[in-house]
Protein backbone atom coordinates (compact mmCIF):
# COMPACT_ATOMS: atom_id res chain seq x y z
CA UNK A 1 0.00 0.00 0.00
CA UNK A 2 1.10 3.20 -0.84
CA UNK A 3 -1.05 5.47 0.79
CA UNK A 4 -4.58 5.32 2.47
CA UNK A 5 -6.71 8.50 3.00
CA UNK A 6 -4.83 10.24 0.78
CA UNK A 7 -5.77 13.82 0.87
CA UNK A 8 -5.28 16.24 -1.63
CA UNK A 9 -6.93 19.51 -2.94
CA UNK A 10 -9.68 17.48 -5.00
CA UNK A 11 -10.42 15.78 -2.13
CA UNK A 12 -10.04 11.88 -0.42
CA UNK A 13 -8.92 8.67 -1.99
CA UNK A 14 -9.38 5.82 0.46
CA UNK A 15 -7.01 3.85 -0.86
CA UNK A 16 -3.45 3.54 -3.21
CA UNK A 17 -1.80 0.50 -3.83
CA UNK A 18 0.94 0.10 -6.58
CA UNK A 19 0.82 -2.53 -8.95
CA UNK A 20 3.22 -1.54 -11.87
CA UNK A 21 0.88 1.11 -12.14
CA UNK A 22 -1.04 2.91 -9.26
CA UNK A 23 -4.65 1.66 -8.56
CA UNK A 24 -6.84 4.01 -6.65
CA UNK A 25 -9.78 2.20 -4.22
CA UNK A 26 -12.67 3.90 -3.39
CA UNK A 27 -14.25 2.15 -0.72
CA UNK A 28 -18.16 2.21 -0.29
CA UNK A 29 -20.10 0.35 2.59
CA UNK A 30 -23.68 0.09 2.61
CA UNK A 31 -26.79 -2.71 3.44
CA UNK A 32 -25.89 -4.35 0.35
CA UNK A 33 -23.16 -4.20 -2.89
CA UNK A 34 -25.78 -2.49 -4.65
CA UNK A 35 -26.94 0.15 -2.09
CA UNK A 36 -23.01 0.80 -1.87
CA UNK A 37 -22.56 1.44 -5.74
CA UNK A 38 -25.15 3.48 -6.28
CA UNK A 39 -24.35 6.02 -3.65
CA UNK A 40 -21.37 7.14 -5.75
CA UNK A 41 -22.99 9.89 -7.37
CA UNK A 42 -20.98 11.70 -10.20
CA UNK A 43 -20.17 14.90 -8.64
CA UNK A 44 -17.70 12.51 -6.33
CA UNK A 45 -17.10 10.33 -9.38
CA UNK A 46 -15.14 13.94 -10.86
CA UNK A 47 -13.65 14.36 -7.45
CA UNK A 48 -12.26 11.03 -7.37
CA UNK A 49 -10.46 12.00 -10.75
CA UNK A 50 -8.96 14.99 -9.65
CA UNK A 51 -7.81 13.78 -6.49
CA UNK A 52 -6.55 10.72 -9.08
CA UNK A 53 -4.53 13.37 -10.85
CA UNK A 54 -3.48 15.61 -8.18
CA UNK A 55 -1.42 12.48 -6.57
CA UNK A 56 -0.06 11.46 -9.50
CA UNK A 57 1.16 15.21 -10.00
CA UNK A 58 2.56 15.36 -6.39
CA UNK A 59 4.45 11.84 -6.39
CA UNK A 60 5.60 11.38 -9.63
CA UNK A 61 5.56 15.21 -11.36
CA UNK A 62 3.26 13.92 -13.76
CA UNK A 63 -0.12 12.47 -14.33
CA UNK A 64 1.25 10.36 -17.38
CA UNK A 65 1.29 6.89 -15.19
CA UNK A 66 -0.88 4.05 -15.96
CA UNK A 67 -3.42 4.47 -13.19
CA UNK A 68 -6.62 2.62 -12.62
CA UNK A 69 -10.00 3.07 -10.50
CA UNK A 70 -11.17 0.30 -8.74
CA UNK A 71 -14.20 0.43 -6.12
CA UNK A 72 -14.35 -1.99 -2.87
CA UNK A 73 -18.22 -2.49 -2.06
CA UNK A 74 -18.81 -3.53 1.49
CA UNK A 75 -22.20 -4.98 3.05
CA UNK A 76 -23.77 -5.06 5.91
CA UNK A 77 -22.08 -8.67 6.66
CA UNK A 78 -19.10 -7.40 6.14
CA UNK A 79 -18.49 -9.05 2.44
CA UNK A 80 -16.34 -7.33 -0.17
CA UNK A 81 -16.80 -6.76 -3.70
CA UNK A 82 -13.74 -5.48 -5.74
CA UNK A 83 -15.05 -3.52 -8.99
CA UNK A 84 -11.39 -3.58 -10.78
CA UNK A 85 -11.23 -0.41 -13.64
CA UNK A 86 -14.73 1.08 -12.45
CA UNK A 87 -14.41 4.89 -12.77
CA UNK A 88 -12.50 6.28 -15.45
CA UNK A 89 -12.33 9.60 -16.84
Amino acid sequence: MIAQRWRGSGGEIDLVFSDGGIIFVEVKASRTHERAIASLGSSQIQRLLCSGEAFLEERFSTSLIDARFDLALVDQGMRIKILENAISA
